[in-house]
């Protein structure tokens, strides 16, 4: 089923954007159940792995992350309570979360974005955040990691919701070479960031997640979580950058970002390289119908 179109949208909410697709974008049930037994204060990891053993999909990956490069497990992990031993029931959350959330949205036209290239450029973006927060030395890399690679959201709603004005928008940001979500403001009256922001709100993820997806584009305007907005901000930015000719275009990106995470720009090619190395593996374990897109 389709999301609305939104008639005459424009200058609509994000609020109203995500009211009007709750009832059609829903979070998949194995990880409404997954959630459900891992903040359950009686709960047991044995309890968690039975809840996963339902879904046998979900099983293989898990068992594929908890015997990737990511966790580098000291010897092979065979059995799936002791992958959950591993990996903590955060972990097997965030996992959980990241491996479904792409069955949660119905498609989108393809004249405005390829599924394909969404999903493997936004976990692109994810991989990018987790080095980042690597080269910090700070914070939890695979919280990152999952935060990052939702951090788009927003477009499959407004893209779904209000595809003329996202046509126009994406045309106008493009021809007059202006950032997209102060375009998408002026033609839709909210941006990407913002709905994708209110959507993690209405699912009760995390507070950090949410104000890190809002600031996105504007890290310095955030307040209790500026680290993880420049994260973001800096992945976001990186993700599309091409190192092949003259090196990357660093114009894009908020200088104050680099400041506020302690690191400078000239990581940014060994990074991006980095992230790079490490797509297929990571396109394998998540997205393994789009690894021939990377």
């Amino acid at each position: 089923m389709e999301i609305p179109h939104v008639i005459g949208a424009s200058h609509v909410s994000p609020e109203e954007l995500v009211s009007r697709t709750s009832e059609l974008v829903s979070l998949p049930d194995i990880y409404v159940r997954i959630k459900s037994v891992i903040y359950d204060p009686n709960s047991t990891l044995s309890d968690v792995a039975e809840v996963l053993a339902h879904d046998p999909a979900i099983c293989a990956r898990i068992l594929k992350v908890a015997n990737s490069a990511f966790f580098g497990a000291p010897s092979r992990v065979e059995t799936l309570n002791a992958a959950v031993r591993l990996l903590g029931t955060q972990q097997i959350h965030d996992l959980v979360l990241a491996a479904t959330i792409s069955k949660s949205f119905p498609s989108i036209p393809e004249n405005l974005m390829s599924m394909q290239h969404f999903w493997v450029n936004s976990l692109r973006c994810a991989l990018l955040a987790r080095l980042l927060v690597a080269q910090c030395r700070a914070g939890d890399g695979e919280r990152f990691f999952v935060a990052s690679l939702l951090h788009d959201m927003g477009h499959l709603i407004i893209y779904q919701a209000v595809p003329e004005e996202s046509q126009e928008a994406l045309i106008v940001a493009r021809q007059n070479d202006r950032p997209l979500h102060l375009v998408e403001r002026e033609i839709i009256g909210c941006d990407a960031a913002q709905v994708g922001s209110h959507l993690m709100q209405s699912w009760n993820f995390p507070p950090a997640w949410i104000e890190a997806v809002r600031y996105q584009n504007e890290p310095t305007q955030a307040a209790e979580f500026a680290f993880e907005a420049a994260i973001m901000h800096l992945s976001v930015k990186l993700k599309d950058m091409d190192i092949a000719d003259a090196g990357p275009d660093l114009g894009a990106i908020d200088a104050a970002a680099w400041e506020m995470i302690g690191l400078s720009a000239d990581i940014v090619e060994p990074l991006i390289l980095a992230a790079e190395s490490q797509l297929d593996a990571a396109l394998e374990t998540f997205f393994p119908e789009y690894r021939q897109y990377s």
